[in-house]
């Protein structure tokens, strides 16, 4: 599995954030159109991605529903028949929610940043420091998490606990 140290926060002027993300970026990746199913599971979660950039993907992943940073380890699938698997681990599973967001993605060094409009939500921003699960490395990681807050204008209490899809159910968190 891989790992990575993620924060995600409420944006109130995505504009403004996508300048400040440019002034610092490594790399400007572009937009990205982003259909993500997310299937019943007993642990964790389980979701299929459909990217107008990196196609489909079947993403396994744990993490805490916390405020601030927290790990996460993944596992990422490359998947060649989409909407065949989704068809089968909806029957096989059920489908829990449907996350449908278009996403700016640049980077700064090894961080993922996402400047994210979601539909029926509205707008994010989330950091993706990605990592060996190394536990001595999770500190390094926390230090770019911190610089990217502070330089994207991240308050404590724009932080958000939850994933998108747990946004959806409740959208008041």
């Amino acid at each position: 599995m891989s790992s990575n140290l993620e924060i995600k926060a409420r944006c109130s002027d995505l504009g403004a954030a996508r300048d400040r993300a440019k002034a610092i970026a490594t790399e400007w990746i572009g937009v990205d159109h982003q259909v993500d199913t997310y299937f019943k599971t007993r642990a964790g979660r389980l979701k299929l991605r459909e990217s107008s950039l990196s196609g489909g993907q079947l993403v396994s992943y744990l993490r805490p529903d916390q405020q601030g940073p927290k790990r996460s380890d993944y596992q990422l699938l490359p998947v060649s028949d989409p909407d065949g698997l989704k068809a089968l681990l909806s029957e096989l599973l059920g489908v829990h929610q449907i996350v449908r967001k278009q996403r700016e993605i640049a980077l700064y060094q090894n961080v993922r940043i996402h400047l994210d409009r979601v539909e029926g939500l509205g707008s994010f921003i989330e950091f993706e420091a990605v990592f060996d699960g190394d536990p001595a490395e999770e500190h390094e990681q926390q230090r770019k998490v911190d610089f990217l807050c502070e330089a994207l204008g991240i308050r404590d209490e724009d932080l958000i606990a939850i994933s998108y899809e747990g946004l959806l159910e409740n959208p008041r968190v």
